[in-house]
């Protein structure tokens, strides 16, 4: 699985952050494997199985078609047939030279300059957006490669199967977070305003102290998913990009300085908000917006350590 990248300490990381990630769709079926099997008297042991299986199971049939969804529904580039057949062919031969079937491709508009794999039973396919495609020739092709890579070494496919159980965690911790920030809108000087145009809206039925106490109970709950989702981010995530770029950078200078500058390029160019969050694990650079950065394992310093590795004398 983890082919020929990364040292032994990244795979032992990767590793551990595997088993949380695995462990997050696991621990959601429980919550209604568990009150099953209860009810129809199994042992704890078949109980616990049930809901690997089903948890695993369910997220690895969800996976492809939640993320297949996703990019359906992202601004085609609408490129003329040349260049759409250039970039194929280019993806095809950087395939050919990893050894690997070629993906599909789908390019998609926008100012982020990024570039995602997904893999599953559907098939594998990359998302490159004109931005990025807009790079020099050896920044472009260095960013391929290095999705390309995660297909190679099936992490596009296990990160792709994991998706929808993080995704979850992911929505309601950001649900429990505004919650808790929620405050009433309407302030002294608005009620004012209104009354002296004759308006007066009904007063806000639910108190902001309520809203505050919802979330913190959410947040509760989601502790024990939460917690795992973030580990399994940190480590298997952060590792796997770090291995792909040592996979690239092994290949000689030309491609690892090619992809330090797409890296830095995309971390830096503006349009994150066209990059959708969903996409951002499967991604060269991580893009998660304001919002959802609250409430995630990622963060811009992954970025910041890969530049300085890439960008330095010493071997990946």
């Amino acid at each position: 699985m983890w082919g020929t990248s990364g040292t032994g300490m990244g795979r032992a990381r990767a590793s551990v952050g595997l088993a949380a990630l695995a462990i997050v769709p696991v621990l959601i079926a429980s919550v209604l494997v568990v009150p099953v099997g209860l009810l129809v008297g199994v042992g704890p042991v078949l109980t616990v199985l049930a809901a690997v299986v089903v948890g695993l199971g369910v997220s690895a049939a969800i996976g492809p078609v939640l993320v297949g969804r996703r990019i359906e529904r992202l601004p085609d580039a609408d490129l003329e047939d040349r260049p759409a057949a250039f970039i194929e062919d280019r993806v095809a031969a950087l395939s050919a030279d990893l050894g690997i079937d070629a993906p599909a491709v789908t390019v998609v508009r926008g100012d982020a300059a990024n570039v995602a794999v997904t893999d599953g039973y559907r098939g594998a396919r990359l998302v490159v957006s004109t931005r990025l495609l807009s790079l020099p020739a050896a920044d472009r092709d260095a960013a391929l490669r290095h999705a390309l890579v995660r297909v190679r070494s099936r992490d596009a496919a296990v990160t792709t199967a994991l998706l929808p159980a993080v995704v979850v965690v992911e929505t309601l911790a950001l649900l429990a977070t505004l919650l808790v920030g929620r405050r009433n809108e309407r302030t002294a000087s608005d009620r004012r305003v209104n009354r002296i145009h004759g308006y007066e809206p009904e007063r806000e039925r639910i108190p902001a102290p309520a809203y505050t106490a919802a979330g913190v109970l959410l947040w509760l709950l989601l502790v024990p998913v939460w917690i795992p989702a973030v580990v399994g981010d940190r480590l298997y995530v952060a590792e796997r990009r770090r291995a792909a770029d040592a996979s690239v950078a092994r290949l000689g200078p030309d491609e690892r300085t090619g992809l330090a500058n797409a890296v830095e390029f995309a971390r830096d160019a503006a349009g994150a908000a066209d990059w959708p969050p969903l996409l951002d694990r499967l991604s060269l650079v991580s893009m998660a917006d304001e919002e959802t950065g609250r409430v995630r394992g990622t963060s811009r310093q992954e970025t910041r350590v890969r530049l300085a590795r890439l960008r330095s004398k010493r071997s990946l």
